[in-house]
């Protein structure tokens, strides 16, 4: 295999590239996102669970770039809020609404709820495609944890400032980053893909 094997991240989400990046290090691929086609357009996101999201944004880019495409869809189910915001974290309250904004809207909507019932996980599925947008591999990853009761931290992006992992009191952005690339559902993802992206 080439040292120069590009291998598109479908993001544009400079968090998640460099994320993606340190856990797959090891791995002989030069990761590009898609800010490197300046006329790919956008893949809506139409399906219902995270795994139809990844394989349509995988094979949607792919067929565009014509290069291997690995594209992941994550977001956070709260159980007090019956999985919400779920499939629709990155959309949650409207595509434009900032992160700050959606973490006071699932803090406001939590209030009143004691620690206990504050369960919540992230969720990561990835899909792989080929240059013709043949799906050639996905995997799923989870995080159990909870929702804190105020934003804590600096690190991470998203909704990390909320989310309390299981077994630790820190958020996922009070952490440190390469604790959090070995617990977090992406870099659990990304485990289950690494024997796949090996061969």
């Amino acid at each position: 295999m080439s040292l120069a094997t590009k291998l598109l991240v479908a993001t544009r989400n400079a968090g998640k590239l460099h994320e993606l990046r340190q856990i797959l290090s090891d791995l002989p691929f030069e990761f590009i996102d898609l800010t490197f086609f300046s006329s790919i357009r956008d893949v809506a996101e139409t399906g219902v669970t995270f795994v139809e999201n990844a394989k349509i944004k995988a094979t949607g880019y792919a067929t565009q770039a014509k290069v291997l495409t690995l594209a992941d869809d994550s977001g956070l189910e709260i159980d007090a809020l019956g999985g919400a915001p779920g499939v629709f974290s990155a959309r949650y309250l409207g595509e434009s609404v900032p992160f700050p904004k959606r973490i006071e809207s699932v803090i406001t909507r939590l209030s009143g709820i004691g620690p206990l019932k504050r369960t919540a996980r992230f969720v990561c599925a990835i899909a792989m495609a080929d240059h013709e947008g043949n799906i050639l591999n996905t995997s799923i990853g989870t995080c159990e944890g909870r929702i804190a009761g105020a934003p804590r931290g600096s690190g991470g992006f998203g909704y990390d400032p909320i989310f309390i992992p299981q077994g630790y009191n820190d958020t996922f952005a009070e952490l440190d980053p390469q604790l959090k690339n070995r617990i977090s559902h992406r870099a659990r993802a990304l485990e289950a893909m690494r024997g796949y992206l090996q061969t």
